[in-house]
């Protein structure tokens, strides 16, 4: 993983709470689990000794994955381009046909969650609203076809 990992200041602080919880926390825990089947006797039948052990290694490569993506961390400013649309940004902005409303943080993939109002940069909807002003309207390919939208504002 050598890209750059686009974050929020509070998105890197959650991978580093994450990070800190699974090496004093988790680790600890799965050492423990892993002691205790141990003394259950015979390993290569038991069951708890290769759950204990495949849940280690899941947590070891989490942290890999963490530690990595905290490597190559760019932060985004603090809505750096007030009035353009960019990444840090929030976005209201109208379906021009169904005039559904929709309000979006433009993120990077690490911490896009739509249920969560944060939609990616590379998302076919958040790389078509990047540089665009209130007032734009706004042809998005989508998976359905094409959507046109007007943003309405950019904060």
């Amino acid at each position: 993983m050598a890209e750059e990992v686009i974050l929020t200041k509070e998105g890197k602080e959650e991978l580093e709470k994450r990070l800190e919880y699974l090496k004093l926390t988790k680790r600890a825990e799965i050492t423990e689990r892993i002691k205790t089947a141990r003394e259950f006797g015979d390993l290569s039948e038991n069951a708890e000794y290769d759950a204990a052990k495949n849940e280690q290694a899941m947590c070891e490569g989490e942290i890999l994955e963490i530690e990595a993506k905290l490597k190559y961390a760019v932060i985004i400013k603090d809505n750096a381009k007030k009035g353009t649309v960019s990444l840090g940004n929030k976005v209201d902005f109208e379906d021009t046909d169904t005039k559904e409303a929709y309000t979006y943080e433009i993120v990077g993939t690490t911490e896009a969650d739509v249920e969560a109002g944060r939609i990616s940069n590379e998302s076919p909807v958040g790389n078509a609203l990047l540089g665009k002003k209130a007032g734009d309207v706004v042809n998005i390919t989508v998976p359905a076809g094409v959507m046109t939208v007007k943003i309405k504002k950019v904060y």
